[in-house]
């Protein structure tokens, strides 16, 4: 039996559908963040005075993020699947942040 998987952005701004994730970096720290054409072009416009009176760093050269202790989850199956299968399935789940443990052992039973 095939299964099909939808994920679906939403701007992390206003909470709209969002159509673009866009990736900068301070200081070091690497950030992501979701957002629809209008924040998208508002962002831009934002960064764009920064942006024209920087340096652009050589492929490779940009600085490493620090790593906290405690590392992202790689193994098993990612927050946003479980979380899409949580909401579709009734059960209460935020849209950011970790997945509980009661939910994902859930996940894992059905799957």
């Amino acid at each position: 039996m095939a299964q099909r998987m939808h994920i679906i952005l939403e701007d992390d701004i206003d909470g709209s559908k969002a159509s673009h994730t866009i990736q900068f970096s301070v200081d070091g720290t690497a950030y992501e963040i979701d957002l629809n054409d209008s924040n998208e072009v508002k962002f831009r416009e934002a960064m764009a005075q920064w942006i024209g009176h920087a340096r652009k760093l050589p492929a490779g050269a940009a600085p490493t993020t620090k790593r906290s202790k405690r590392s992202r989850q790689t193994v098993g199956t990612p927050d946003t699947v479980v979380r899409a299968w949580a909401q579709s399935n009734g059960i209460e789940v935020s849209e950011r942040g970790r997945v509980s443990r009661q939910v994902r052992e859930a996940y894992e039973a059905a799957h």
